[in-house]
């Protein structure tokens, strides 16, 4: 099976796949407050054209493929979309990044598909600093999505985007939370993608910071082996049925080897979250491209992958100022 490789040899086996650009919530760290620019509805793909990309690249090699948004549930039949990729006999998993303000209905189907693991985005345990951090009041709907998929059979991942001066007094409480349950909370450092760029701080909450936080409540914290291609550097408090993770996504420690693509609601490929697009993978479907020939462009794409992510900021010729929406990227 022809594989995609880069020139750095790094076999890309997992594609992120944003269905929407399109969000619910209006969170500070990724969109201004009146929200993204967002794109006529024709501009984005469709459910064909998605499982059409999905096919060549797991003919490709890839096998794991992330739904993302935008918030994925806010797009219409989305759970018809996760039917028609769970019949992808090369496809092992299915995993969706979602707010949780949508998906409480919607869990005992994807018990049924071919979605294993789930990451929740929540950023704060409280309900005034939730609001304020999502603009929205909407706090009780993502908690009850929080039970249920602590109860059900998917994996759960928290993802809490550490914001100095907002949320860093809620590292113990989010890491108590893995003491009695068989889930993952995942530290992210906070990136630029907000639609404004880097936000000014008065403290620099990068790994470094987070880790001796996290430490000062752990102090006999146990370091896990680090797995191939895992974007955290995970961690376990002694005891603990769950783990505790770093997404080191802004200092980009995490790139040596990358197995990831990204692929935007509008069809655009990045190889990396940093660079700015390089190609619209809707439009040489729309202009009648085979499936021979999208396998071909993957793997001349893939070929010029950028080594990391400081290369792929240096690359970027539009707008060298790091500051689109992580929702119009697919966060």
């Amino acid at each position: 099976m022809q594989q995609l490789r880069d020139a750095f040899g790094r076999q890309i086996t997992y594609v992120r796949l944003a269905v929407t650009d399109r969000c619910n919530l209006r969170c500070t760290y990724c969109m201004p407050a009146e929200g993204a620019v967002i794109v006529e509805r024709k501009e984005l793909l469709t459910f064909k054209e998605m499982y059409r990309i999905t096919r060549v690249l797991t003919e490709l090699g890839v096998r794991k493929v992330r739904l993302t948004g935008g918030e994925p549930f806010v797009r219409k039949n989305l759970i018809d979309f996760l039917k028609m990729l769970s019949f992808n006999d090369l496809l092992e998993a299915i995993n969706i990044t979602t707010n949780g303000a949508l998906i409480a209905a919607h869990i005992s189907d994807l018990e049924r598909l071919k979605v294993k693991t789930v990451n929740l985005s929540i950023d704060s345990l409280q309900p005034e600093k939730f609001a304020k951090i999502t603009r929205r009041d909407v706090f009780d709907q993502v908690w009850e999505t929080y039970e249920l998929l602590a109860k059900s059979k998917l994996k759960l991942k928290l993802n809490v985007v550490i914001q100095s001066g907002v949320n860093t007094d809620e590292i113990a409480d989010f890491v108590a939370l893995t003491k009695h349950k068989e889930m993952d909370v995942r530290f992210i450092e906070e990136m630029p993608f907000n639609g404004v760029g880097v936000r000014k701080t008065t403290e620099v909450w990068d790994y470094k910071r987070i880790l001796e936080e996290i430490r000062v409540v752990a102090p006999t914290l146990q370091t896990l082996p680090l797995e191939t291609s895992s974007t955290s550097r995970n961690f376990k408090v002694e005891g603990a049925k769950g783990t505790v993770g770093i997404i080191p996504a802004y200092t980009r420690t995490i790139c040596n080897d990358c197995n990831r693509i990204r692929i935007t609601s509008t069809g655009m490929l990045k190889n990396c979250l940093f660079d700015e697009g390089v190609f619209s993978i809707r439009d040489f479907l729309r202009k009648g491209a085979s499936n021979e020939e999208l396998k071909q462009l993957f793997v001349d794409l893939v070929a010029q992958k950028p080594k990391n992510g400081f290369v792929a900021e240096a690359s970027r010729t539009k707008n060298k100022k790091v500051s689109e929406s992580m929702s119009s990227i697919g966060g």
